[in-house]
């Protein structure tokens, strides 16, 4: 039997075998897609004729085509089903992958066969799509090195494996990290102020070890309940200090690969002919530099510092009210504490009364329905379509037409072989063409709160926004109508890709949204009036300080990659803790080190990088747009379907302002957001 056969990475297609990938399949088919590959790129190179379209860039396309298939496969199995074998394997094929991708752009041959392609009457008369693909390639090239000189192309590659190899090891040091924590409290009694549902799953998770007592985690459903709820500060205290100092000990100390990755990025920006990593990363953005970037986090900061200082006033002063004048300054382990008692005091609202009407199998069903209403699609299970463990579910998005436009998967809740956060991740990314509607494949994970016993998942209502965010991404990939495969799905701008994940987030606060599945799990009644009244009420609790936190992180984000300067600067963990305690509602701790679990910024070569300030960029956006679904209809087939066409559906086919401009018929505007936070007053113009 060939090797193809007996390996399921070889042959990959549309139906990934994930109970047969093993890591010992690994290293041989990356053997030999290399070698395909490069067999690719040299026929490219040397292509007879004159050059056109097809032997040039179609050709290019081609060349990576199956290695990042697989590549992206083995890649999503290390998130979400890690085995030492398996995490061995993939960061044994990272360098030779990188060093082959990063080579593309500095090859002479490649490069001399694109100019000549860009000098022909062929290239000169190409439009819209494939205009655009051409003119982003020659960019991309210049970007990636290509006119470099042979010492200067031989200094990037080497910079762009060793940043492939120790971005990888920082993530894997933040998982291994984060799972080394565990916190077993013996008795009941110690738990006051801890909701019931945490309190089961706290004993599920200790029995789960085979350990007596209550056991919380750094996980995200074990983490947050103690930090809002335990009435016991010193353990509060204990969580919050062991989760600010993650992978800063021992095997998982990423504080010296957080260095070594700003110095290469540092390096690689001023290689390539730019003055800063940020100024690299956004030339292709919509911010297109970091001094925009920064002029856009600074004057929303203007504009909620006066918000910020008045509601930590408030929250500091609340806590002298119920302790008396002599109670002490927040730190910032009370900061959720006693902002939630805040808003129960304010609002009479208590998050947790909502999660018994947010079962996420009813979670599910309503972002399903509110896309089937908004884009005309069919929602259904694709049981045939088998995944990687027996919790994941599969579902397949059929057209009106009758086309299976995607499958996908939906992976919700935390195991130890998987990382932590939510995410979405594309597997394949169809191309179109007027004969062949796209066939796309989408994972959407997270770790929500579990289901414990007999008793179904119960979420906040944070985790439902949370759903939802990554069903906008999962919708985005899935609508995707391009013709080229770097253009289409979810390849675009990283400050607008967020527009159609953070757009989906405004439905679960709408009461007409709301009434399509948030039912209690017992009773199957809607949520009470006034509970809504109060949530909705609660909505702009805090704001400036949710604002200020998002601001934080791309304040440090842009100044770690263009200010920061490790002659002058030094360690970049307590430079970045001084902005960060700006930004802050409490003194940090002064071995408060976030930056090295951050992963958003340091777990791939690029990643957010000098981009996390898109979430609020894109925040502008959703905000902005989702205006027109509220003057217009909130299950609008009409302007769900505009979104769909003009946003969804276009991928990177067109500049991101030109798609905006076509949905809104205008230029975004601050004031939908600003209002939203209740930051401005209703009416008030703000221009980006």
């Amino acid at each position: 039997m060939s090797e193809s056969h007996e390996n399921p990475l070889l042959g990959l297609g549309y139906e990934i075998p994930f109970d047969r990938i093993r890591g010992e399949h690994v290293q041989p088919a990356v053997k030999e897609l290399l070698a395909e590959a490069k067999a690719r790129l040299d026929a490219l190179a040397a292509a007879a004729g004159p050059r056109t379209f097809e032997n040039t860039i179609t050709a290019l396309e081609r060349v990576t085509e199956q290695l990042d298939f697989v590549m992206g496969v083995v890649g999503h199995l290390e998130s979400v089903a890690t085995t030492p074998e398996l995490r061995a394997a993939y960061s044994a094929v990272q360098p030779e992958v990188s060093e082959f991708f990063s080579g593309i752009a500095l090859s002479e041959p490649v490069w001399n066969a694109l100019k000549a392609y860009a000098a022909t009457d062929e290239a000169k008369a190409l439009t819209g799509t494939r205009k655009r693909l051409l003119e982003k390639t020659i960019a991309d090239f210049k970007r990636s090195g290509a006119d470099l000189d042979p010492e200067g192309k031989k200094r990037l590659a080497e910079i762009d494996v060793e940043l492939a190899q120790i971005t990888l090891r920082y993530g894997q040091n933040v998982l291994d990290a984060t799972n080394a924590f565990e916190l077993v409290i013996g008795e009941r009694d110690g738990l006051a102020g801890l909701p019931e549902g945490a309190v089961l799953a706290a004993k599920a998770s200790a029995e789960a070890k085979g350990l007596s007592g209550y056991r919380f985690t750094m996980q995200a459903p074990s983490y947050l309940p103690v930090m809002t709820y335990l009435d016991d500060r010193s353990i509060r205290e204990r969580m919050y200090k062991a989760y600010a100092t993650r992978a800063t000990e021992g095997p998982w100390d990423n504080r010296p690969l957080l260095q070594r990755i700003l110095v290469l990025r540092r390096e690689k920006a001023r290689l390539l002919g730019f003055e800063s990593f940020a100024d690299l990363v956004l030339e292709d953005r919509m911010a297109k530099s970091g001094h925009a970037a920064r002029t856009f986090v600074q004057t929303l900061r203007d504009k909620t510092q006066t918000h910020f200082d008045r509601e930590n006033a408030e929250l500091q002063a609340y806590r002298k009210e119920i302790e008396g004048p002599d109670a002490p300054a927040i730190e910032p382990w009370d900061v959720a504490y006693y902002a939630e008692k805040l808003r129960r005091a304010r609002y009479d609202f208590d998050e947790e009364s909502l999660r018994p009407y947010f079962s996420a199998e009813k979670a599910l069903d309503g972002v399903f329905a509110i896309a089937s209403a908004l884009y005309g699609v069919r929602i259904e299970p694709s049981p045939e379509t088998k995944a990687w463990h027996e919790t994941v579910s599969t579902y397949r998005i059929v057209e009106s037409n009758g086309h299976a436009s995607a499958v996908f998967y939906v992976d919700l809740w935390p195991r130890e072989s998987k990382r932590d956060g939510a995410w979405m991740q594309g597997l394949v990314t169809g191309v179109w063409s007027p004969k062949v509607p796209a066939s796309h494949l989408e994972v959407l994970a997270g770790n929500l709160t579990p289901p414990i016993g007999d008793r179904p998942a119960l979420l906040n209502h944070r985790e439902v926004e949370t759903l939802f965010h990554e069903f906008g991404h999962l919708m985005h990939h899935a609508s995707s109508c391009v013709e080229v495969r770097t253009l289409a799905g979810t390849n675009v701008a990283w400050d607008f890709v967020e527009l159609p994940s953070q757009i989906m987030e405004n439905w679960c606060w709408e009461k007409e949204a709301l009434d399509l599945f948030a039912r209690h799990h017992e009773t199957n009644e809607p949520i009470p009036a006034p509970l809504l009244e109060r949530m909705r009420a609660a909505r702009t609790f805090r704001t400036a300080n949710a604002m200020m936190r998002q601001l934080g992180f791309a304040e440090v984000d842009l100044a770690l990659h263009v200010d920061w300067d490790p002659a002058r600067d030094g360690d970049p963990t307590a430079y970045g803790r001084e902005i960060l305690s700006r930004h802050s509602p409490a003194p940090l701790p002064g071995d408060h080190a976030m930056l090295a679990s951050f992963s958003h910024l340091f777990s791939s070569p690029v990643g957010y990088a000098a981009g996390y300030y898109s979430y609020k960029w894109a925040e502008v956006l959703d905000a902005d747009a989702f205006s027109r679904f509220k003057r217009e209809g909130l299950f609008s087939r009409e302007v769900g379907e505009a979104f769909r066409s003009e946003i969804l559906a276009r991928g990177d086919s067109e500049d991101p302002m030109v798609l905006y401009r076509r949905f809104m018929g205008r230029e975004p505007t601050l004031e939908a957001l600003l209002e939203r936070d209740g930051l401005i007053a209703s009416g008030t113009a703000v221009a980006v």
